[in-house]
């Protein structure tokens, strides 16, 4: 990898995620040798993602490269890798561009979409966990409305102007919302010629609640607000199948739509090597103690998504949000450096909750904080200010508030771009039924 030899300590990091760049700028100043890897050269603000599927903001705007983050510090290395495995006794790890030796490993690969093993709907629904899977999103919604002027069929036409969305937390009630405000301000102006109001934008939640995790009132203001945009909730209903075309579910409803989105969990994303039983628990997650170590090894280390830190107040881990990820990887930066020194005067993680927050729409916001709950025009506000403090880089703040400014005027989203075409293939998924024997 044309990474030089050195006689510090070399840590390197798979991840570029909320928790791996926390982590890399803690140690970047120390007297370590910092490798950082991952698939893509730039951090995603995920959060934001949604903005990006529904045209709202353009991708690079959420998007920044991991070289620039920490370009400053000197010890520090990126490298473009798709890890393979991890060989723990000979402290390797083999990627598509060759090994790597490593001190000390920490797994910050975060999470990727939990189909809980339904492969029809894994082949035919469409997923936001990456900036090309938004593009995707976005160009799919926008063909939809182009294919249904062409189309002499009321049938196919509903299909292609029929969303499901399959999960009611903050992703999937922020893309209801967004989607509920394009039928409403967008597709009237963009589309004289076809007869939008018979859009329909559903939000089909397993559960008796939207927003699992967040209070009962900030629950059910987020489905009130839902319901004024014209957005069809379906609570306690959970979906079957999907083959492109049908939407099954486990009552009498079903739908037709060309669009099912799946926002409906996730799952850890595990590394061959560190994947086996002993290692893994809730949603695929690997298990670490107070100090982030993942169990059974001294130099390997998880944070974030990934990893599963159990204790009386969080018996299934710490919730899959930005927050843990970056205290976490901040917490273990200050360890490492500890670790290196004394392992005892390591310090155990402890989350601090800064609160939970979901927008809904134009001046529609759900916030819960440790002290206060508020929803409505502050809420909304407080929302936009913490996402445009949390993005990376001046620009990225600049963009965002400036496209967030004219969105509100205008009631526009200018992003509405086909840049590379996108169809969604139907995949038929051949079940295997049990064969009785005697």
């Amino acid at each position: 990898m044309n990474i030089p030899q050195t006689s510090y300590p070399r840590v390197v990091i798979i991840g570029g995620g909320f928790g791996g760049i926390a982590l890399a700028k803690k140690l970047a100043k120390q007297e370590m040798q910092v490798v950082l890897l991952d698939k893509h050269n730039y951090h995603t603000f995920q959060p934001l993602l949604y903005q990006v599927s529904t045209g709202g903001l353009e991708p690079d705007s959420i998007a920044y490269p991991i070289r620039k983050i920490l370009s400053k510090y000197p010890n520090f290395y990126f490298r473009l890798a798709m890890v393979k495995g991890v060989d723990s006794e000979k402290n390797t790890l083999d990627t598509d561009i060759g090994p790597l030796k490593y001190d000390y490993l920490v797994l910050a690969t975060g999470s990727t979409t939990n189909f809980f093993g339904n492969k029809e709907i894994e082949a035919n629904s469409m997923i936001m966990k990456t900036v090309p899977e938004a593009l995707n999103l976005r160009s799919l919604i926008l063909e939809n409305f182009e294919e249904a002027l062409l189309t002499d069929s009321m049938d196919r036409q509903d299909a292609l102007m029929n969303f499901v969305i399959v999960g009611a937390g903050p992703t999937g009630v922020e893309l209801a919302g967004a989607l509920a405000e394009i039928k409403r301000g967008i597709l009237p102006k963009d589309y004289p010629d076809l007869d939008t109001r018979r859009a329909q934008i559903n939000i089909v939640q397993s559960g008796d609640k939207l927003l699992k995790g967040m209070s009962e009132k900030a629950s059910e203001k987020a489905e009130d607000y839902l319901e004024e945009l014209g957005v069809n909730v379906w609570k306690n209903t959970r979906v079957t199948s999907y083959d492109g075309d049908l939407v099954t579910t486990n009552t009498d409803l079903t739908f037709h739509t060309a669009t099912l989105i799946w926002a409906a969990g996730v799952k850890g994303e595990t590394i061959k090597g560190i994947d086996g039983k002993d290692s893994i628990t809730f949603s695929n997650r690997i298990k670490v103690n107070d100090y982030n170590q993942v169990e059974g090894f001294k130099n390997i280390f998880a944070i974030g998504d990934i990893a599963c830190m159990v204790s009386d107040d969080f018996p299934a881990g710490h919730p899959m949000v930005a927050q843990v990820a970056i205290q976490q990887g901040t917490h273990l930066g200050v360890n490492l450096v500890a670790f290196l020194e004394d392992e005892k005067v390591m310090k155990p993680f402890v989350y601090k909750d800064k609160g939970t927050m979901a927008t809904v729409g134009r001046n529609k916001a759900v916030v819960d904080m440790p002290k206060f709950k508020f929803q409505g025009v502050f809420a909304w506000f407080v929302w936009m200010f913490v996402h445009l403090f949390f993005l990376i880089g001046f620009r990225n703040r600049v963009v965002v508030f400036i496209n967030w400014v004219y969105n509100y005027i205008r009631f526009d989203r200018e992003a509405r771009l086909i840049i590379r075409p996108y169809k969604k293939e139907k995949t038929k998924v051949v079940k295997m039924n049990a064969v009785k024997t005697e």
